[in-house]
């Protein structure tokens, strides 16, 4: 069963909606059950199920916070799209393994997002700039 356009957008605003309210729960239910989670560069690499899951969003909530998601293009294809956007807010914790002491940051997403036939998100694949997250969490000796 194909999706619309429309179809995938809603899914994923409500999913970075979600992402934005540090709702893990609620991230967790636009995932299909069996879906695969997978942030490249997590250490732990991808996770399957949202049981899964958990454990990186969890973390991530816990590194970032006051998360703002702007799409700036997505292409769109048969169940799937592909979605660049920017994220930016503040860096309490230890995003990545990097000291934010609660600076300011922001950093280009690429998302890879696959759909099941009930519109869950099935497969999630992000890419994230860890150069600009670097240049912006400078390390000290």
């Amino acid at each position: 069963m194909a999706l619309t356009p429309e179809q995938m957008d809603r899914k994923i605003t409500e999913h970075y909606a979600y992402e934005r309210n540090d709702d893990v729960a609620g991230v967790l239910a636009t995932l299909a059950p069996d879906a695969t989670h997978d942030v490249i560069g997590w250490p732990k690499g991808p996770s399957h199920g949202r049981a899964a899951a958990r454990e990186f969003y969890e973390r991530m909530f816990a590194d970032l916070a006051e998360s703002r998601v702007t799409p700036l293009r997505r292409l769109y294809g048969d169940r799937f799209l592909v979605d660049e956007s920017v994220w930016q807010g503040k860096a309490p914790g230890r995003p990545f393994g990097l000291e934010g002491k609660g600076r300011s940051l922001d950093f280009r997403l690429l998302h890879v997002v696959e759909f099941n036939d009930a519109g869950q998100i099935q497969k999630e694949q992000v890419w994230i700039d860890l150069a600009a997250i670097l240049r912006q969490l400078p390390q000290q000796p």
